[in-house]
């Protein structure tokens, strides 16, 4: 058989499939063909509209440290050469790019946007992360900095064995702050305490963020010059003028128009196997047009590990059956509110169009409610929002389990508890509510605790099969961002472009030591 008469099926039309799908039609003659059950591009990363304004599922920052990610990025969507509408009437000045697209004028465009996310706890503001300075210690107020202080200096000679998250934040931080801004919001996200989470979860996410680099930082700033000062986490990110959904939009029809078929509302249920070469060698469907079947020679998965096992049926032995199936995942709930205005005071230096905060998104550390995140779409892009002058488009992010109280819940009934949480919380008066609406998603978060402490052993089994590559976020079962979720894609491609049966470069992205938006200015 040559090459040209092969074909790679691949499951999920969110980042990973698409760059899978993208980089087989650029540098094979691999024909892909995208199984999505679902009827949005993007999966986690689509954006949601209503009633003219859209809604960015869970906030995603286009940066990446890959070269190849943001060669790809850009290909699809420019770097804006004109102003944006709020930094035109603000009159804020960016670094753009000199021959790029006026979003006034362009849509297809990548907008330049200041990273702005600060944590909300004891009804103020602390930055994010924790900066050693006068605000911070005045808004913890002197009995806490003190207690914070000694706690910090304890982790220092007295290192905990890091087998979960909380020993993994104390010994970075120190007790009393892993308390204050680290254990409710972490137990929101994943519903169990860190003692019991594994600290896979913070060599991934933390990385080398500490109090001790925030100290230094604060010390040695003044004497250091511009291009040896280390950032904590990037100032600025790309972001699509209409949420992320446009991206994948966009890389979705390149897909097609190279030759790739794509296949919505078409869910995979079941594999079979080749007794012989182990291979899948057929995908059983349910879509529109009833139940399909598909043949590939290679396939590139990207659906849940949980539903992948699942779908092998007996060819998977019980001990793997039974760790893949006992697999944690968190599911996710937002609410859009569209609304005149908000209690929260803008003390910053940064101007917006309703003069409210300038924030992206805000980590809600308040015990006495259970929002996670709050989103202001009008800051990632203002043309996210059907009058960003007037109103402001805000998202309530909660974390729960699918059949659980919340998700159980009628629309109505979870709108009214999440903007009553607000105005608990002195953010905003339900009176200045205008609109609303509330969107479910299942399998959001893959998450560290329970049978994943036994991956190993389900990741040891899929590799035994030579045509399947697990790719993406729940591909892997592993909190990968949107350039993650690229790359292993990318890798699964490189592995079958050299013929290749070695999957260990595709399972290894993502497990750098440095977190993924640490910067240094140093060239």
């Amino acid at each position: 058989m040559s090459e040209s008469s092969k074909t790679a099926i691949i499951i999920g039309a969110g980042p990973a499939g698409l760059t899978a799908a993208y980089y087989l039609l650029k540098e094979t003659d691999i024909k892909p063909i995208i199984l999505e059950e679902s009827e949005y591009i993007g999966g986690i990363s689509r954006t949601a509209k209503h009633n003219g304004n859209r809604i960015d599922i869970g906030g995603h920052r286009f940066f990446s440290k890959s070269d190849e990610v943001n060669r790809l990025w850009q290909e699809l969507m420019p770097v804006q050469g004109k102003p944006s509408i709020d930094d035109l009437i603000l009159g804020v000045e960016k670094e753009l790019s000199a021959n790029g697209p006026d979003p006034e004028v362009d849509d297809k465009v990548f907008l330049v946007r200041n990273r702005i996310s600060r944590i909300f706890f004891l009804r103020k503001f602390f930055d994010y992360p924790i900066k050693i300075k006068w605000a911070t210690f005045k808004n913890m107020g002197l009995k806490r900095t003190i207690k914070a202080g000694f706690g910090y200096v304890k982790s220092s000679f007295v290192k905990l064995p890091e087998d979960n998250l909380a020993n993994f934040y104390i010994n970075r931080f120190g007790k009393p702050l892993y308390e204050m801004f680290f254990e409710d919001y972490t137990e929101k996200l994943w519903g169990v305490n860190p003692k019991y989470l594994s600290a896979d979860w913070g060599a991934q996410r933390v990385k080398g963020l500490s109090l001790w680099k925030a100290l230094t930082s604060a010390i040695t700033k003044p004497f250091k010059s511009g291009k040896n000062v280390e950032t904590s986490l990037i100032e600025s990110y790309h972001y699509p003028k209409f949420g992320p959904g446009q991206l994948w939009e966009t890389l979705a029809l390149k897909v097609t128009s190279m030759g790739g078929e794509l296949k919505m509302n078409c869910k995979v249920e079941s594999f079979e196997l080749d007794a012989e070469s182990k291979n899948i060698s057929k995908l059983i469907c349910k879509s529109e047009n009833g139940v399909e079947e598909y043949r590939g020679d290679y396939i590139f998965s990207s659906m849940p590990v949980k539903d992948l096992v699942v779908g092998l049926g007996e060819n998977v032995p019980v001990d793997v059956k039974d760790v893949a199936t006992k697999l944690p995942y968190r599911d996710f709930i937002t609410v859009g509110l569209l609304v005149e205005s908000m209690k929260l005071k803008n003390n910053t230096k940064v101007k917006t169009l309703t003069g409210d905060v300038p924030d992206c998104w805000i980590y809600v550390q308040e015990r006495d409610v259970k929002i996670g995140r709050l989103q202001l779409f009008n800051n990632w892009s203002p043309y996210m929002v059907c009058d960003p002058k007037k109103y402001m488009w805000i998202g309530l992010e909660y974390f729960c389990n699918e059949g659980d109280e919340m998700w159980n819940m009628s629309d109505d009934e979870f709108i009214k508890f999440a903007i009553s949480e607000l105005e608990k919380i002195d953010v905003l008066e339900k009176n200045v509510v205008k609109d609303s609406v509330r969107i479910k998603v299942k399998k959001a978060y893959p998450a560290y605790f329970g049978a994943y402490t036994e991956f190993d052993k389900v990741r040891a089994y899929l590799d035994t099969i030579p045509n399947l590559f697990c790719i993406g976020r729940n591909g892997q079962h592993r909190y990968n961002n949107m350039d993650h979720s690229m790359m292993t894609a990318y890798e699964a491609v490189n592995v079958v472009k050299n013929g290749g049966v070695d999957k260990t470069a595709v399972w290894n992205v993502n497990t750098e030591k440095e977190y993924h938006e640490v910067k240094s200015d140093e060239k």
